[in-house]
């Protein structure tokens, strides 16, 4: 019988041992790490930022906005009625007067309408003077026969008052004077009936000619009405001033409401500006916005809002407060700073990069012995192309970061080197 072999419990590689030591290590280092970071600091040189002083001074609220020089007034020209260029008086870029012509268009249809509306005007006269010729004709025709009426029943009355004498002295029979008597009443009462047709051909007649003149009237209405269409086919300079974006060709057709082009007055000048949606309600007639030309502060009032909202931006229009900038030309632009409210003393901190990433919620806030800064929830409210109007948090002396925190992550320390 053999002896049972002690088999040796095998001890760890030194170089292994090494190996999961050095992990151990590098994990126990991130948790620390993870933890601290919590309530982490970072060191940050102070020339790599902008430390600004809370302080307490005048006010005004306004907004950035970029407009663009325009003449005065400009009116544009459109097609009122379609049709095909046909002749062209003027070439753009000219200078023209109130009435001149610029261009002409035919229209064959409008032609032919003309024509149909002038054939029914001339018709509906005809018809008209035939039913007043037929009206006098009846009128005398009737009259005519009212005087042979008169004159045979004048006749009969003297016959019949003769006659009624011989009667009563039985000189004629009561048979012949009967006769006579109704012969007299016969006659008496077709003068009555004759008038009475008279009197009511005339009142007929007369109605008609009055619908035949008040249709002629209709007609000859609508008549000017095409006529007029057929003006508009001719556009002409609505003011003195320069024709500009005219673009026609001999030939071309245009359907109505075209715009080929425009008419700009020289003498003066105007500012379009386009405001962000957000200010709509905020922006009336009289706000005074405040530019740089030339190396001088100028001027400029708005005088009319558009309210019409296209892709977040509504448009106004702006005039020079006192006279316009010597040199100033059309289509430059303008950085414009648009005041929204009056100068007032409110606590203030500086515009700066720390808005982007806190939304104006908090700051951080610079330790009177200036080694460090920690966070601090602010409120902000209006504000203007320098300045934040403080309302909650700060206090007037007190320092704040306002560059960017956009490396600084969520440290609630900033220790200043």
């Amino acid at each position: 019988m053999g002896m049972d072999k002690i088999i040796e419990k095998k001890k760890w590689p030194l170089k292994k041992v090494v190996k999961y030591s050095t992990v151990g290590l590098a994990i126990f280092m991130l948790v620390i790490l993870l933890i601290s970071t919590r309530e982490s600091s970072l060191n940050i040189k102070k020339e790599r930022i902008t430390i600004s002083p809370v302080i307490y001074g005048p006010f005004q609220e306004d907004i950035p906005i970029i407009g663009k020089v325009l003449p005065i007034d400009t009116r544009y020209l459109d097609t009122i009625e379609g049709g095909v260029v046909e002749k062209i008086y003027i070439e753009n870029g000219t200078m023209v007067k109130t009435g001149d012509k610029i261009l002409t268009l035919s229209n064959t249809d409008l032609l032919i309408n003309i024509m149909r509306s002038e054939a029914e005007v001339n018709r509906a006269s005809n018809d008209l003077r035939a039913t007043r010729l037929s009206l006098e004709q009846n009128r005398l025709r009737l009259e005519t026969q009212l005087v042979e009426v008169d004159f045979e029943l004048q006749k009969q009355k003297r016959l019949y008052e003769r006659n009624k004498i011989l009667f009563k002295e039985d000189l004629i029979s009561r048979g012949e004077f009967e006769n006579i008597k109704d012969q007299y009443n016969y006659l008496f009462k077709k003068r009555q009936l004759i008038k009475e047709s008279h009197e009511k051909d005339l009142y007929f007649q007369k109605e008609q000619i009055t619908q035949l003149e008040k249709s002629l009237q209709r007609m000859q209405t609508n008549l000017e009405l095409v006529r007029q269409r057929q003006d508009n086919l001719t556009i002409q300079a609505p003011i003195d001033g320069l024709l500009t974006s005219f673009k026609a060709e001999i030939g071309e057709s245009m359907p109505s409401g075209e715009r080929i082009g425009k008419v700009d007055v020289m003498e003066g000048f105007k500012v379009r500006a386009e405001i962000d949606e957000h200010y709509l309600s905020r922006i009336e007639t009289g706000k005074i916005g405040t530019f740089e030309f030339a190396g001088k502060n100028h001027s400029l009032i708005t005088t009319k809002i558009y309210q019409e909202v296209k892709d977040g931006k509504f448009e106004v229009n702006l005039i020079f407060k006192n006279s316009e900038p010597p040199g100033i030309r059309r289509g430059q632009t303008l950085h414009i700073k648009l005041a929204l409210s009056e100068t007032k003393d409110a606590l203030l901190i500086s515009r700066g990069g720390f808005y982007q990433s806190t939304g104006g919620n908090w700051v951080y806030l610079v330790d009177p012995s200036g080694q460090f800064a920690t966070k601090r929830d602010i409120q902000l409210n209006r504000q203007n192309t320098r300045f934040f109007e403080v309302t909650k948090g700060l206090k007037k002396g007190e320092e704040v970061i306002t560059s960017s925190y956009e490396n600084f992550g969520n440290i609630e320390r900033l220790n200043l080197k």
